[in-house]
């Protein structure tokens, strides 16, 4: 062979084991910190904070039309638990979206930064799927999912699903939530 035909194939080879190694970079990089969290337009982010539940969007309808009252409260959930003294709402205490509240179904509820989670809450402790709240025998149950920084309820790390009191505090980054009648 020529050395022009064995220096075009190390040159080859050589791109060849760049990209292989530009590739094994980018799939730990995606593993290790999870796909990239678009960031919310100015306009956006201060329009609707409940937008990013649907089963709140009439909620948010209706405290537009009402300016008197600074938090949404919706008149009747579409569907509630079975138990009529069991939980109603989940609040948010504290954090970016305070006062927000979102009535409770029957559907389960994910927490964390990805677009695909009920309540999306982008701070830099919230995982990209963080939590999850599913309805079980009647009862709420808060779930960990293998989150970096831990969900907290009552100030106790959650490793396992555990029934969530009334009024118990539910912390999932750096903000607090509350189930609440």
């Amino acid at each position: 062979m020529s050395e022009l035909t064995l220096l075009v194939l190390q040159l080859g080879f050589l791109l060849l084991l760049w990209a292989f190694i530009f590739a094994i970079v980018y799939a730990l990089r995606s593993d290790l910190f999870g796909q990239r969290v678009r960031k919310l337009q100015p306009e956006a982010a201060t329009s609707s904070p409940a937008s990013a539940f649907p089963a709140a969007a009439p909620a948010a309808a209706a405290a537009a039309a009402a300016p008197t009252s600074p938090v949404s409260r919706p008149a009747a959930p579409a569907a509630t638990p079975s138990s009529g003294d069991g939980p109603m709402k989940l609040v948010i205490t504290s954090g970016q979206k305070a006062g927000t509240e979102f009535p409770l179904g029957r559907d389960e509820i994910t927490i964390g930064r990805s677009s695909d989670s009920a309540i999306i809450i982008r701070d830099d402790y919230t995982s990209t799927h963080h939590a999850r709240m599913m309805l079980w025998n009647g009862q709420w149950m808060l779930q960990d999912l293998d989150s970096t920084n831990g969900t907290f309820l009552n100030g106790a790390r959650v490793t396992v699903p555990v029934q969530i009191p009334l009024g118990a505090t539910i912390k999932v980054g750096a903000t607090t939530f509350e189930l609440r009648r």
